[in-house]
């Protein structure tokens, strides 16, 4: 379908400039051609034109135009995750025939670069700077310098599916442009286009008496799970948005027709017949949105609220934390150091056991636009081609587990980073990653994550998000 529509854009705007030529707008021939009466293709001059006109070209077409338009320039991106300092290095390199070298920590000469993108210029000196607002703070940065007399930014790498709906899509601030060699699936990834999924999953410190078998067994009476707070991170709000779809209300039901026959339940029957009456308020059509809402009311009510998930790691994975759970970033187990107090192996992604009921956690993506008044729209796409199609534009997000390429060719194998050969002799079987075709799965031998969908959460982000915000005051 990609390559379709990238056809008939490419018919469209062909056939445009050639109307243009026709009528007298550009030379379209030389004196005594005999093929006089025919046109060229004229290069497009709007940003939104010359991002339709990128959708057609191959990868070596549009890195040589990359490199004509930003040789000796600066290009200003800004994305909600640091890592895209270190792929714009690598992007920048490429264009040199370049390629760094882990051994010896520098960029050097890479004849098979070389060979797959001949056009390089060894002595490109384009620069691409990368900044990472904090607090939230991206939408407006690119609201204000899209509505200015001077524009500076021409492409992102932005999260939170329901703002860029809401204020970049229908707005119209942000170009979608898919690459021609990405092999990733249009439907889920390709509007907006995607960068990569992330997952946020149940995790529990495993020393203790608790058992976490069920996705409601995280909102009984007692457990406080640690927790970024909606407010701060709003992609944890989408989360709650998205509970209440037909879809993951139905898991949700499901989940609690499994734990209410479980012995020493706790019994949540008055709160989700409660909810009924919420759930038609609200607007909700999902025949079991109120299992969804009782489940969001609990959990709202009772976690325990984190700066960033980082910390929430960090104290989850220590051995004075029995008992404790929380919901967060997988790729935070990377980190942890071993030590007598704090080990990967005191922790247990609920998701992992055999028997656990219930969603696994939620998956939000990065996405990559460019910004409609972008002065450097073919280096925009270009830098976005090099991440989502080869290993080593992704490979500063790929290094890691819980990060997955819209583009499945880009992804590196993590499924066995928790053997014992690979962790000083001692197997960590957290730290096994799955995959993303195991977590998205949403049969119950799945992940079943729940997966953010910007047009639903912009959707009904008015309603549930001021629901939800009462909860919490």
């Amino acid at each position: 379908m990609k390559n379709v529509k990238s056809l008939i854009l490419f018919g469209t705007t062909a056939l445009m400039c050639c109307t243009l030529a026709a009528c007298g707008e550009t030379s379209s021939s030389s004196e005594g051609d005999s093929n006089s009466g025919s046109s060229e293709f004229v290069m497009p001059t709007t940003v939104e034109g010359k991002v339709a006109y990128a959708a057609t070209l191959s990868r070596n077409e549009l890195y040589k135009l990359a490199i004509e338009e930003l040789d000796g320039k600066t290009m200003n991106c800004v994305g909600n995750s640091s890592r895209g300092k270190t792929a714009k290095e690598y992007f920048l390199a490429y264009l040199q025939g370049k390629k760094y070298n882990e051994s010896t920590k520098a960029y050097e000469v890479d004849e098979t670069i070389r060979a797959e993108f001949p056009d390089y210029k060894e002595d490109f000196t384009g620069a691409i700077t990368w900044s990472q607002p904090k607090n939230n703070m991206i939408f407006a940065q690119i609201d204000a310098d899209v509505r200015s007399s001077n524009h500076t930014l021409s492409m992102t790498l932005i999260q939170d599916g329901n703002q860029i709906q809401s204020k970049m899509l229908d707005t119209g601030f942000l170009l979608n442009y898919i690459p021609q060699e990405w092999a990733g699936d249009e439907a889920s990834n390709g509007h907006p286009f995607a960068l990569q999924s992330l997952n946020k999953v149940f995790e529990f410190n495993n020393l203790g008496t608790k058992t976490f078998k069920n996705v409601w067994d995280f909102v009984e009476e007692g457990n406080a799970p640690m927790f970024m707070g909606v407010d701060s991170e709003p992609v944890g709000k989408n989360f709650l948005y998205m509970l209440t779809n037909e879809h993951y209300s139905n898991i949700m039901k499901n989940a609690y027709d499994v734990y209410a026959a479980t012995a020493g339940h706790e019994d949540f029957t008055a709160t989700i017949n409660d909810m009924a009456t919420v759930a038609a308020e609200l607007g909700l059509t999902a025949t079991n949105a109120k299992y969804s809402l009782a489940w969001i009311k609990n959990w709202v009510e009772q976690y325990n609220e984190q700066t960033d998930d980082g910390p929430i790691c960090t104290n989850l994975v220590k051995t004075s934390s029995v008992d404790q759970s929380g919901l967060l970033v997988y790729s935070k187990l990377r980190s942890v150091t071993e030590t007598a107090e704090s080990s990967k192996n005191n922790i247990t992604v609920a998701a992992y056991q055999d028997d656990y009921v219930g969603v696994g956690g939620f998956m939000y993506k990065h996405y990559l636009q460019v910004l409609k008044t972008s002065p450097f729209p073919y280096a925009s796409c270009a830098f976005i081609h090099f991440m989502t199609t080869t290993q080593d534009g992704f490979s500063a997000w790929g290094k890691d587990i819980g990060g997955y390429c819209s583009n499945p060719s880009a992804n590196k194998d993590h499924s066995t980073d928790g053997a014992a050969d690979k962790n000083n002799g001692v197997e960590v079987p957290a730290i096994n990653d799955r995959g993303y075709d195991w977590w998205a799965d949403q049969a119950e031998t799945g992940g079943q994550m729940v997966i953010e969908d910007p047009t639903y959460c912009a959707q009904v982000n008015f309603a549930i998000g001021m629901w939800i915000d009462g909860l919490r005051a």
